[in-house]
């Protein structure tokens, strides 16, 4: 499945204007008390790149009305930016000078610093997010099939972490909905990848468009 980055960051861009509505009225109407939502959250992250689709996991911790803390898993595939794709006359995809498949599990740990919480309402909630932690990085040969591959799996680990932006949404006190844009960095604590043929890669950058889908209690 092949998603369009720049469109997916142009709806990104025009959901606050979506939820403009959500902006109070101040002075006006007298200013409604913060809605308190339920201290635990978890879900699933849905996880959309140039590399394709990932899928990540998350518990998450309310300490006031401005911080809340968060570990997560994920799984992504990495590529590197010279990677150029297409389809045979069967409809194989093929990545010339292709070596390796590389996934990235990375774990995190991290906080969300709520952002204008007294001049938007509860139902549009930015937020800034920091997540450090170790990343397992594992890559297959490129020339063997998919799932075979991982007969022949290579793993090397490595420290970092992610820095965002995002924004919940909805006043539910039971369901959780959010997106966000996230630019991972990794570096390698021994050893180094090769995605394409002769390039050898010891840190990993990565930029993910971020879905949250979980539940409040």
């Amino acid at each position: 499945m092949v998603f369009d980055l720049k469109n997916i960051l142009r709806i990104l861009l025009l959901i606050p204007f979506l939820f403009s509505y959500g902006q109070k009225i101040g002075e006006i109407a007298p200013e409604k008390p913060l809605t308190i939502f339920p201290s635990n959250s978890w879900g699933v992250d849905l996880i959309f790149s140039d590399g394709g689709f990932g899928l990540g996991t998350f518990f998450r911790k309310n300490y006031s009305t401005k911080i809340d803390g968060f570990i997560d898993l994920s799984i992504a595939e990495s590529k590197n930016e010279r990677e150029f794709e297409y389809f045979d006359y069967f409809g194989r995809s093929i990545v010339v000078g292709k070596e390796n498949r590389v996934f990235l599990l990375p774990i995190n740990i991290g906080i969300h610093y709520r952002l204008f919480e007294k001049e938007l309402s509860d139902n549009l909630r930015p937020h800034l997010i920091l997540g450090i932690g170790p990343t397992v990085i594992i890559s297959t040969p490129y020339k063997e099939e998919f799932f075979s591959s991982f007969k022949y799996a290579k793993s090397f680990v490595a420290a970092g972490g992610y820095i965002g932006f995002g924004a919940d949404f909805g006043t539910s006190k039971d369901n959780l909905v959010g997106l966000s844009m996230r630019y991972y960095y990794m570096k390698f604590l021994s050893g180094e990848v090769e995605h394409l043929r002769g390039r050898f890669k010891n840190e990993i950058g990565a930029f993910y468009i971020t879905l949250t889908i979980g539940m409040m209690y």
